[in-house]
């Protein structure tokens, strides 16, 4: 029997601001309570309905343990709502809906609140093993003496940090940090330094032209970030209006300095943002009276080589047209995580090859050609950034408002994960 479409009835998101910008004084669990408050005062739903919170986050602050439940006790839910912190790295965002979608399939609930934030300004630097040796040895000395032999083993170079964000974007297995991983694609693939660059132009140009109609208003709230100044952001400021691609060209590559190509410019932003939507079965949706946003259809993980975790998407979407039957031709919009420009490029590629298809999956044709006119229409990543733990939940919405800004029907959402998986939702509004 065919499972019923989960409904998404509502949803939301903040700005996405520059890491180190106007978020930076915004914890993770902060900023993501203002957003599930909100969300939660738009809604038709009171905080009794919702059965339970789950929020992808992977950068976990260290003082919000179980961030979800620290984000729904402060955005007032009452003490009786359970709360759950999903992490499945890049798609941590679209674990919590399908988390949720898999909860309400065994009947465990009827009503969810999904999403996913991250403040990538917050994730925090490391003391060394040394420092930390040091340190311990200190505290579990009792005598003066003691303490002052431990001190003397201090030498400068133990306050050399780890640095979080770095360690965390780098993939334990092949040893390679996210951007050495595009880097490989892009060798493997032939694509150019000036390929990626015009992808990465494009990327900002339809993000300006998106952002001067609109576009993103209805799908974003506005955030106080300095209470005491009155100071609120209402855009995503990591759009750089009157990109070149001169300016473009400029910049040095920055994870193989020799002979790279992949360059801060033609990357994902790093980025503070939340995004959540509320989800339940399309019956319950009718049942209550509410008109959804749209639905998910079906969705499906893949796993592949982490040195070339950027194919996920081409994985990921070939496993979710087997379970459906579809294909590419019945695809109206497409939104792919725009990671790494090379790995999109990458993904582009090896959608249309046949090759590729026979190697990888067996079989005689390729999973399908990707018209470049209904991808990412307003931008991605590149231009309005990636907040690891919330990407994956701002893909579904971004779709999802913009069928319906088009009077389309379906969308594919999908995005490459660190560690070597792939995500891919299908979506669809009436």
């Amino acid at each position: 029997m065919k499972k019923q479409r989960i409904a998404i009835v509502s949803g939301l998101r903040t700005p996405m601001a520059k890491a180190g910008g106007k978020f930076k004084k915004l914890q993770a669990d902060s900023l993501g309570s203002k957003l599930l408050r909100e969300v939660m005062m738009r809604s038709d739903l009171g905080f009794s309905d919702i059965d339970e919170v789950i929020i992808g986050n992977v950068a976990q602050p260290i003082h919000a343990a179980n961030i979800a439940r620290v984000m729904a006790l402060r955005a007032g839910f009452p003490l009786s709502t359970p709360a759950l912190t999903v992490h499945r790295n890049c798609a941590s965002g679209m674990e919590s809906i399908t988390s949720a979608a898999s909860r309400i399939y065994a009947g465990e609930g009827k009503v969810y609140l999904c999403g996913g934030v991250e403040s990538m300004s917050n994730i925090p630097l490391v003391y060394s093993e040394k420092m930390t040796r040091l340190f311990t040895q200190f505290s579990k000395s009792k005598t003066a003496i003691e303490r002052i032999e431990a001190l003397l083993g201090f030498r400068p170079s133990f306050l050399k940090p780890t640095v979080g964000l770095m360690s965390g974007l780098t993939d334990p297995v092949s040893g390679l940090l996210m951007g050495s991983t595009a880097e490989v694609l892009a060798r493997d693939f032939g694509i150019s330094r000036t390929e990626q660059d015009k992808f990465a132009l494009k990327s900002h140009q339809k993000a300006e032209k998106a952002m001067k109609k609109g576009r993103f208003l209805e799908e974003s709230m506005a955030i106080v970030y300095d209470e005491v100044l009155g100071k609120v952001l209402d855009f995503d400021d990591g759009i750089r209006v009157g990109q070149t691609l001169e300016k473009l060209a400029s910049l040095k590559p920055f994870f193989d300095r020799k002979n790279g190509t992949v360059t801060a410019g033609n990357a994902s932003q790093i980025t503070d943002a939340a995004a959540a939507v509320i989800v339940m079965r399309e019956s319950e949706a009718k049942k209550r009276g509410l008109s959804p946003l749209g639905f998910l259809s079906a969705y499906d993980y893949c796993g592949l080589d982490p040195k070339r975790m950027g194919l996920g998407p081409v994985f990921a979407t070939q496993a979710l047209f087997s379970k459906t039957g579809l294909s590419m031709a019945d695809i109206d919009l497409i939104e792919i995580n725009e990671a790494f420009a090379a790995q999109v490029i990458a993904d582009l590629k090896a959608f249309d090859s046949k090759l590729f298809a026979k190697t990888h999956f067996g079989k005689d044709h390729a999973v399908g050609s990707v018209d470049p006119k209904i991808l990412n229409v307003n931008g991605g990543a590149i231009a309005l950034g990636h907040p690891v733990g919330m990407t994956g939940t701002r893909l579904v919405l971004t779709m999802l408002y913009e069928l319906r800004a088009r009077g389309l029907q379906r969308g594919l959402s999908t995005l490459c994960i660190g560690g070597g998986q792939g995500a891919a939702l299908l979506l669809e509004v009436e």
